[in-house]
């Protein structure tokens, strides 16, 4: 079987299932991409792409188009939220880590992923039922009825992954009682409050908040939050849920004025429960490996989950393309030893929510990683790796 005639099914269109189809695209393997949402929604978030997740939109050739809409921030900047003392600040240069620092909609991200895939191979209204390996070939069985066929599956069906629960087991996530608000709202609600160059992370003594904008033009921004909250809260996982605005408030009375400029500003916000869980066992079986959120869910405080189901789509990528033969298990499981030490450890950090709070911990490790040129037959860049 030749590389060109290999399909592979890649179950999620988000932001690394339509990366990893974009990736493998490029390596000369018919892809297909299915989704169980009817459409694709214009979800009030911002996203944050770091250097390390920039260099593989650059070869994916989307960065330019980013660069056009999405805003560069100056620097990563920790501020006490009492105070406003800075904590830390790093400037964020395109020449520090070789590619640019971009915080954008989401929505404009996924619209720049989908914009170099054809329309035929996005199939929305596909949820999975089932998958059934047989003969080197894989069946996946959709909740319409419809059955579709590939040489291999990519799990990249997010946080309440079916991939995962098939070929791992169901997990059970792990609540430690926080919440995040979030809005996106038009910066012209802020009477000429300027938030400022940066993206702002204001480090509280049990919550945080973080606020930046997400147009070029400034014309909008994005806070998101971590705060305590009551047990029932911590059976939702869903983005959809409203917000009180005014309880959200109350969160955060005793914040710098800055914040409470931004809180004050917002018309409306969502909620969710933070839930987090233990790194995987395994991340393939047979002819079926998982991919971002479905093998590797973090909590949002490095900015790092969508960053890390980008890197995987490009090394996942380079190990297909590299197969001997017809070797796709061996592929999968070179991949694995190559990203999960690296995802583990930023699970471990993002969950204990201390990234970039004070000092001068090496940030090269994570923002200077390269998914097109790392060594795939030793374990991706992490703080134990350099230590040793």
């Amino acid at each position: 079987m030749t590389r060109k005639t290999r399909s592979i099914a890649v179950v999620g269109a988000g932001m690394g299932g339509l990366a990893v189809a974009a990736t493998l695209r490029q390596v000369g393997f018919d892809v297909q991409v299915y989704e169980q949402a009817t459409r694709f929604g214009r979800i009030g978030a911002g996203i944050q792409m770091m250097p390390n997740s920039m260099k593989v939109l650059r070869g994916i050739g989307v960065e330019e188009r980013l660069r056009k809409i999405a805003f560069a921030p100056y620097s990563h900047l920790n501020r006490d939220a009492y105070s406003g003392e800075v904590l830390r600040e790093l400037p964020m240069p395109d020449t520090l880590y070789g590619a640019p620092y971009l915080c954008m909609h989401r929505a404009d991200l996924h619209e720049a992923l989908a914009s170099v895939l054809p329309d035929d191979i996005i199939h929305l209204n596909k949820k999975l039922a089932g998958l059934d390996q047989k003969s080197g070939q894989v069946t996946l069985s959709f909740a319409d009825g419809s059955k579709a066929t590939a040489d291999a599956v990519i799990g990249a069906d997010g946080v309440h992954s079916l991939v995962r629960d098939i070929i791992v087991g169901p997990d059970v996530p792990i609540h430690k009682g926080r919440i995040a608000y979030r809005a996106v709202f038009d910066a012209s609600l802020m009477g000429g409050f300027d938030i400022g160059p940066s993206r702002t992370k204001w480090w509280g003594k049990d919550r945080h908040i973080v606020i930046y904008y997400i147009t070029r033009a400034k014309s909008e921004l994005y806070f998101v939050t971590s705060v305590p909250e009551s047990a029932e809260w911590m059976t939702k996982e869903s983005w959809s849920a409203k917000g009180d605005v005014t309880e959200l408030r109350a969160a955060y009375e005793t914040f710098h004025q800055d914040v409470r400029n931004v809180l004050n500003a917002c018309p409306d916000c969502h909620k969710w429960a933070i839930l987090e869980r233990e790194p995987l066992p395994h991340w393939s079986d047979g002819r079926v490996v998982l991919l971002g959120d479905s093998a590797h869910p973090m909590t949002p405080y490095m900015a790092q989950g969508a960053a890390t189901s980008i890197e995987d789509a490009a090394v996942l990528a380079r190990c297909l393309k590299d197969v001997d033969g017809d070797d796709i298990e061996g592929a999968f499981k070179r991949y694995e030893a190559h990203r999960k030490p690296r995802t583990s450890v930023i699970q471990a950090i993002s969950s204990a929510n201390s990234w970039m709070q004070g000092g001068d911990a090496d940030t090269s490790w994570l923002y200077g990683y390269d998914a097109w040129g790392a060594d795939l037959d030793r374990p991706a860049s992490n703080p134990q790796a350099k230590a040793a």
